[in-house]
């Protein structure tokens, strides 16, 4: 089921504990010759760029909390608190918030390359072809466990790709450990060296990741076929805010 279709089918619920709201309609931009063009698209979530210790504070409780779930003590007990890259320039962190209750559902990190090298750079050469162009790096993502998280975190990816176009990124890239790395595959990351596979990287735990990209300039033509190609391209979400 794409990602559009778990939004509608939470919508179809009634509003009851847990992260959806009250359904809310599509508002549909039709063309005078009667085509549609965009469509707007309310969501029972926000998304927005983390603002002050507050907000820091947050994103690193849930960033320790689905951490846990998968790592040892020794391994998470440093991401209790915010990192000093979460408030670094050229870096920003990414809140998804429930309308129901206000509680944090989700967090990225992105950082760009525009006041220095990405973290991913202390263990991994970037291509000549990527190293002089602007790039980002997503980092941190983490979800509260709920039904629906595989929603939030599609809307949480998008809003980081247009965060990442504001700023002039060419080349957005991730680490991703299996089986996050196919979920990155399908919203078509392509590993920056293909024959390496799964490296340890120091500042993700050194835990065996794929390192993949995903190429801005290019990605509205080479998505032309994929089915979240609407949603990315031809769909508002009010509800993102990138402020």
């Amino acid at each position: 089921m794409t990602a559009t279709a778990l939004v509608a089918s939470a919508r179809a619920r009634p509003a009851v504990a847990g992260w959806y709201a009250v359904p809310q309609p599509v508002e549909h931009a039709v063309r005078r010759d009667g085509a549609m063009e965009r469509r707007v698209e309310w969501l029972p979530f926000t998304v927005r760029v983390a603002h002050g210790p507050q907000d820091w504070q947050k994103a690193a409780a849930i960033r320790h909390a689905a951490y846990s779930r998968h790592l040892p003590p020794s391994v998470t007990e440093a991401l209790r608190q915010p990192e000093p890259m979460d408030q670094a320039p050229g870096v920003a962190v990414l809140l998804a918030e429930s309308k129901v209750d206000g509680s944090l559902l989700g967090t990225l990190r992105v950082q760009t390359n525009a006041h220095q090298p990405l973290a991913l750079e202390q263990s991994f050469a970037l291509p000549d072809w990527m190293a002089g162009a602007r790039c980002a790096e997503v980092t941190r993502l983490a979800m509260a466990q709920m039904e629906h998280s595989r929603v939030v975190k599609t809307v949480m990816l998008k809003a980081a790709f247009y965060w990442c176009q504001q700023q002039g990124v060419r080349f957005v890239l991730v680490t991703a450990r299996a089986p996050l790395d196919r979920q990155y595959a399908r919203l078509m990351f392509r590993d920056v060296y293909p024959e390496l596979g799964f490296v340890p990287l120091p500042h993700v735990f050194n835990l065996p990741h794929r390192v993949m990209y995903n190429d801005i300039a290019t990605a509205r033509d080479d998505g032309a076929e994929h089915p979240l190609y609407d949603f990315w391209f031809n769909t508002d979400h009010p509800d993102i805010v990138l402020d």
